[in-house]
């Protein structure tokens, strides 16, 4: 009998990928709004942080509900239902002035992320993938959400030198509803064993959440949202302040960066190109070794960089560095925490599972991004929370290596 999940996979990760790419492309560049809607308003750094951070914390509460939601309708009309959302938290928060606005608004705009992302699109790859290709599969649609990352900034940097950032955020919103277009090659079949798709959600919840391994990796991502989100929403302006307006030696004229403020643009930029070699690296190392482990050296290599940057003076030859070290380890943690989850817990509910570990991720960047803007107006600088990010790097290193690998089901019958 013909596998008809090796019948769809290339449509759907066709399909999948253009639409994370476009949701990420949007997604990434909100740091660069960060400086202009502060000057016009007049708000405090905290404030525009607290509304970046507020979109990821409903990111982060919406994945869940957006994979339960796939699971129970479908999913096409759980990523319809995502876009909507998205496009319209966009072109009212174009309209928006009080940061109490912003605030509120955010809440939709994480929601349409939750819903045109990862929780929703790697459960539909997951399901259609071979055992034996999950973990690639997993990574090149990881790696699609770089592609909109690497677009994103500099996009958003050139729109607003012709547009106001009203205009661009109404640009975007019609550009996530063209994500729709794709909606037709998200066909899954029910890749579950028949064991799997006798159990009810609550019954695997409850397994999940008696098994140490599951809040292990659960505490284990908090610090890549914390991590990700602050370099997302902070570093375009730490690398403006911190050295200066103007790159003083002209190391970046030749290839047409002159100020730092488009260095930091261009830095998320690089993150996210060297994010896709990054991310197919640690998908591919994934099908021959433990997640756990590639996980525990990724951190590992995390927190190095993170130290050794902030140690060293900032030039605009560190900062490209940096981006292009951390962007290698950026995404890579996502195939392999998905597959992960994967792996020990099944196929079924496995959008829900992965949700629920999204969480502890948005959870770290509501904290990154507000701790962020909140230490910065405190001290002036952001090296305080730079170190915070170091630290629980090592502890996310830590925490992975007493992780069981072993399939849930396989465990229950060696028992």
């Amino acid at each position: 009998m013909p596998d008809t999940r090796a019948s769809l996979i290339t449509p759907v990760l066709i399909g999948g990928c253009f639409i994370i790419l476009l949701s990420f492309l949007i997604r990434s560049s909100f740091g660069v709004f960060q400086i202009p809607i502060s000057d016009e308003f007049g708000w405090l750094r905290a404030e525009f942080s607290m509304a970046i951070a507020i979109q990821n914390l409903a990111w982060g509460i919406g994945q869940p509900i957006f994979g339960a939601m796939a699971e129970k309708i479908g999913d096409r009309k759980a990523l319809l239902i995502g876009a909507v959302m998205y496009a319209v938290g966009l072109a009212v928060s174009s309209l928006a002035w009080t940061p109490e606005q912003h605030w509120a608004l955010e809440v939709l705009v994480g929601f349409g992320i939750a819903g045109t992302g990862f929780g929703v699109l790697l459960a539909v790859v997951g399901r259609t993938s071979s055992d034996e290709n999950r973990s690639m599969s997993l990574a090149i649609l990881t790696a699609a959400g770089s592609g909109g990352q690497i677009l994103g900034p500099p996009l958003a940097e050139w729109l607003l030198t012709i547009m106001t950032w009203q205009q661009v955020f109404l640009v975007f919103a019609a550009m996530i509803l063209a994500a729709l277009l794709f909606l037709p090659m998200i066909k899954t079949p029910p890749a579950a064993s028949k064991a799997e798709l006798e159990e009810s959600l609550g019954g695997i919840l409850k397994k999940a959440f008696r098994d140490p391994s599951y809040t292990l990796i659960f505490l284990g991502f908090f610090s890549c949202g914390y991590q990700l989100s602050f370099v997302v929403a902070h570093f375009p302006a730490l690398i403006t302040e911190m050295c200066g307006p103007v790159d003083p030696a002209g190391n970046l004229a030749a290839i047409g960066i002159t100020t730092t403020s488009a260095l930091g643009a261009v830095a998320i930029s690089i993150i996210g190109l060297a994010n896709i070699a990054g991310t197919l690296t640690a998908g591919w190392l994934g099908k021959y070794y433990p997640k756990k482990y590639l996980l525990a050296w990724i951190y590992t290599g995390r927190t190095i960089a993170a130290a050794m940057f902030i140690l060293f003076p900032i030039t605009p030859t560190t900062v490209v560095l940096f981006s292009v070290v951390m962007g290698s380890l950026w995404l890579a943690t996502v195939p392999l925490t998905s597959g992960l989850v994967a792996h020990i817990y099944g196929l079924r509910y496995m959008g829900t599972l992965y949700g629920i570990i999204f969480f502890s991720h948005q959870l770290g960047a509501f904290v990154g991004v507000w701790l962020g803007g909140r230490m910065y107006d405190a001290y002036g600088d952001y090296t305080a929370v730079w170190w915070v990010g170091v630290a629980v790097g090592a502890f996310s290193a830590i925490v992975h290596l007493p992780v069981r690998e072993k399939p849930l089901s396989e465990r229950a019958l060696a028992a």
